[in-house]
């Protein structure tokens, strides 16, 4: 769990003063920090606390009340990829990280 607090925490402070992607979440950002931790330590084989708190993850279906086109996916993916580097995780673990985000930015693209 260290591991993917850390990375979310990075990543969202730098939600946190992004112009572009801030207005896309809720003024109050603990609640998706907590769920996208408890999402992502539970599909990279850690607890299954997102699915008890949450059920089924959907997440097409919970991202598609937001406009997210071409701009905010590759915004995601720059801030994301960032917290993976401030990590600093082997190069296997970067590389499966970075590949998992890279499909899952894309696949929550809803607008062209």
């Amino acid at each position: 769990m260290p591991f993917f607090e850390q990375l979310i925490g990075h990543f969202y402070d730098a939600v946190e003063r992004d112009d572009l992607l801030r207005p896309l979440y809720p003024e109050e950002l603990g609640p998706p920090r907590r769920h996208l931790t408890l999402f992502l330590a539970q599909y990279w084989g850690g607890p299954s606390d997102y699915d008890e708190e949450r059920g089924h993850p959907r997440l097409r279906m919970r991202h598609s009340p937001f406009a997210i086109g071409p701009a905010e996916r590759d915004r995601w993916l720059e801030l994301m990829r960032d917290a993976i580097r401030s990590m600093s995780p082997p190069r296997p673990v970067a590389d499966a990280l970075r590949e998992y985000f890279d499909m899952a930015a894309e696949a929550m693209r809803n607008r062209e």
